[in-house]
């Protein structure tokens, strides 16, 4: 053991000092370089330049909110957001900011799979995670309502799993 000691402080030593070889600053060879002659050019007085004449711009039209939303889709049987709706959810957040005075009904809606008592309360779970999310991005939470569909508005048919995945949505109304 204590022979394996001295073996590797003896390497570590070495390492070291060629490392510290390495480290070596190296000095620059700068050239000289030769004086610049100044050359005098004659000096040109400035021509007075006409004013500016002031165009009235039009003011810029103020956009108005668009709120066709879509693509907020949640997990299997789970109020957790997909991560895909998040960009969807922040260009909600954006629109409302434009219009600050309107209000927003969250409509939360499941797919089949499960009990009507179930999907409901699915339903209205997602719809208050979607407002949790807008709530915690800055918009006032007296200007969003929610309201839970369960299974009862399916935008495609719930026999495939592709078409329960489109179902498990949030939708957005503007009143």
């Amino acid at each position: 053991m204590k022979i394996l000691r001295t073996r590797t402080l003896i390497v570590a030593i070495g390492l070291l000092t060629l490392s510290m070889q390495a480290c070596k600053t190296k000095k620059m060879v700068a050239k000289p370089v030769a004086p610049v002659a100044e050359t005098k050019a004659p000096v040109e007085e400035p021509k007075p330049t006409p004013a500016p004449v002031e165009e009235k711009e039009a003011p810029a039209p103020e956009e108005k909110a668009n709120f066709n939303f879509s693509n907020v889709q949640f997990e299997f049987n789970s109020d957790v957001l997909k991560t895909a709706s998040f960009e969807t959810l922040d260009q909600v957040v954006s629109q409302m900011k434009k219009s600050p005075d309107a209000v927003l009904t969250i409509h939360g809606n499941s797919s089949t799979e499960g009990s009507a008592a179930h999907n409901m309360s699915l339903s209205v779970d997602r719809a208050n995670a979607v407002k949790s999310y807008l709530v915690n991005a800055g918009l006032n939470g007296s200007k969003l309502k929610i309201k839970g569909h369960g299974a009862t508005n399916p935008v495609t048919s719930n026999d495939t799993e592709a078409g329960k995945a489109l179902n498990r949505r949030v939708e957005f109304k503007v009143k």
